[in-house]
């Protein structure tokens, strides 16, 4: 069984299980899976992928939108281009990082986050609406979480991850562990205190959820 959009057709896998409801969904490997009860027949899995076929659309559309940001190299949003020269560090110039060896990359990132992060750490934390006390500021990369705070250590963690992405990222990750310190838990009050700081929130969080 295929599913076929804009000129390519997409393998659907039909996984049988205990399952009381029937589950679609798009893996990064652009395969459609349908988890379902063993007892459901072909047509009735064919007719649910026609009624739903604009969600699988969505699906793949954000599949592949993902798997497009994996190719190359990103810096804050913004995709660069790698060249290698004969120079002694690593510098970015009109979106293109010169570099003198392979290993400089992973160099020049590390050093760009420490950097970005803590500037822009300061930056909101200058403007913050509320008291808090300067945050010690972890980096790391993280598969689950964005950003994590830890009140009692006034320790304020990030994902490393965050250096490749767009800058308005970072700084919500940032206006929303800080808001931690007055709020420890994601209740109306934290919410609110989230808005006064980063008033368009909710778009960003929105477009995180799909990256």
């Amino acid at each position: 069984m295929d599913f076929k959009y804009n000129g390519k057709t997409y393998e659907i896998i039909v996984e049988k299980k205990n399952n009381k409801n029937t589950y679609i969904r798009v893996k990064d490997d652009l395969k459609i899976y349908v988890s379902t009860s063993f007892l459901t027949p072909k047509i009735v899995i064919k007719n649910l992928i026609e009624n739903n076929r604009e969600s699988i659309i969505k699906m793949i559309n954000l599949q592949e939108k993902k798997q497009s940001k994996k190719d190359g190299y990103y810096f804050l949003g913004q995709r660069i281009d790698i060249v290698k020269s004969n120079i002694k560090r690593p510098y970015l110039e009109d979106d293109i990082l010169y570099i003198n060896s392979k290993d400089d990359i992973t160099k020049w990132y590390n050093k760009q986050a420490k950097k970005v992060f803590k500037e822009r750490l300061d930056t909101i934390y200058n403007t913050f609406t509320e008291d808090i006390p300067y945050p010690k500021l972890i980096i790391r990369s993280m598969k689950t979480r964005w950003g994590v705070c830890n009140k009692n250590l006034e320790k304020v963690t990030l994902n490393y991850n965050l250096i490749y992405m767009d800058r308005k990222y970072l700084d919500y990750v940032i206006v929303h562990e800080l808001s931690h310190f007055i709020h420890f838990d994601h209740s109306k009050e934290f919410w609110k205190l989230v808005s006064q700081n980063e008033p368009n929130y909710k778009q960003i969080r929105k477009e995180m959820r799909e990256c």
